[in-house]
């Protein structure tokens, strides 16, 4: 039996193809993202490498789905990679060969999959890993996803059910994955007649990875996931949604401090609500909206000091290998790094319409806060009543490094318009 806690003792720090290949990444847009992540990001702590969504369809290449494709799929209704896009497959190697070369280099393997059992699997009844059961048995044929039409959910009372998913999980784990985001499980807007009826698919899901003999991280997507569900969500999963995409979009990133300041109670080792991903670089490669992010620097500033505060996973989104300076900059900032990964205590003091200010403690137990201006316009910030015993203290500025001498009754700082400061006191 594996440890959930153990595979994600901290927040995972990685790269997703999605926000800039959609479903139409291959192995080699994989492969130079890995070797960007291994020359620029590893030493800073990011390591995982995930291939998301269709991966398992010869056509895919875009952020379009293409309604029942015909899809990969091996002789016990398991998924595989479609060879045209991940040629080192061939043969029945699945991704052991990539996660191989990702392995070689220091960092780990991911994959995004759909809840449930393949369509094309239960309508040509084919065969699962246990005897005398078909996929059509296990399928539960009500259960579907409302935006993609690849597989149908799985019954969890009937036999062969818990058995499939082990299939597929033993089957990953001889792939050498480390990492799988599990989508269409935690949303709650597409079953407003029963929010959580993906319950038992979760579990089945844990007990698979706990049974296939290599740790993985355990990712639940879309969002919003609902507060209610917060302690199962924990027992079971490394990371889950707090929302729906976010995008380069002002507006959702101002919404995603009021999900913060609902969960970050549920923050702790083994247990990462997530923002989702950071949509930075070039984005939507394959996409008639291909772009660079529309967040401006000071947008990305907050964006990564809040992902840092809250202790959300840091997952990059846009084409890496196109990142400018001031992006890997972001990326390669030790301090606020330090802050994501081993701060505690993290939590919000001030959550209002044009501001908010959240503290921690870092790893040495020095006092940390955070600033930051939801406003348009320049705004001046104090430190709360009671928030140091200090008379007199080291301010340092984590983003730009500087420090300065100041007093309890005389410090001030100036926080540009949608942007965000974030300070040690010591």
């Amino acid at each position: 039996m594996t440890d959930k806690n153990n595979a994600a003792k901290t927040p995972p720090m990685g790269w997703n193809s999605w926000d800039c290949y959609g479903a139409g990444v291959t192995e080699k847009t994989l492969l130079e993202n890995a070797e960007y992540m291994r020359d620029n990001l590893k030493e800073y702590g990011w390591q995982y490498i995930v291939c998301d969504i269709q991966w398992y369809e010869p056509t895919a290449d875009s952020t379009r789905y293409h309604k029942f494709a015909d899809l990969c799929m091996d002789e016990y209704s398991r998924l595989i990679p479609a060879e045209n896009r991940f040629p080192s497959s061939s043969g029945g190697r699945g991704f052991s060969v990539i996660a191989e070369k990702i392995h070689s280099m220091g960092l780990k393997f991911g994959i995004h999959i759909m809840r449930g059992i393949p369509r094309q699997a239960v309508h040509s009844n084919t065969e699962i890993m246990c005897e005398g059961v078909t996929a059509r048995d296990i399928a539960a044929p009500y259960s579907i996803c409302a935006w993609n039409t690849d597989m149908y959910g799985i019954d969890a009372s009937v036999r062969g059910a818990q058995e499939y998913y082990d299939s597929v999980f033993k089957m990953y784990a001889e792939w050498g994955v480390d990492f799988v985001k599990v989508d269409d499980i935690c949303n709650t807007e597409f079953r407003p007649d029963n929010p959580y009826s993906a319950k038992s698919e979760i579990e089945m899901i844990r007990r698979a990875i706990d049974n296939c003999g290599r740790e993985m991280v355990l990712s639940l997507s879309p969002g919003p996931a609902t507060i209610e569900n917060g302690h199962h969500l924990s027992e079971n999963a490394n990371m889950w949604r707090l929302t729906g995409d976010f995008w380069d979009n002002r507006e959702k990133l101002n919404d995603m401090f009021r999900r913060c300041e609902i969960w970050y109670k549920y923050v702790g080792e083994g247990c990462w609500p997530d923002c989702d991903m950071l949509p930075f670089g070039h984005l939507n490669v394959n996409a008639s909206d291909e772009r660079y992010t529309r967040f401006t620097k000071e947008d990305m500033i907050t964006v990564m000091t809040l992902w840092s505060v809250f202790r959300s996973p840091l997952i990059f989104g846009g084409n890496m290998p196109d990142n400018d300076e001031f992006t890997l900059s972001l990326l390669t900032n030790r301090e606020i790094i330090d802050i994501n990964q081993h701060s505690n205590g993290n939590r919000p003091l001030i959550c209002e319409k044009d501001r908010a200010v959240w503290a921690c403690e870092d790893k040495n137990g020095d006092k940390v806060i955070a600033f930051f201006n939801l406003t348009d316009s320049v705004m001046e910030f104090t430190l709360p009543d009671g928030f140091t015993d200090k008379n007199k203290f080291t301010a340092t500025d984590l983003w730009t490094k500087e420090s300065l001498l100041s007093d309890i009754n005389n410090f001030k700082c100036e926080i540009k318009g949608n942007s965000a400061g974030i300070y040690k006191i010591s």
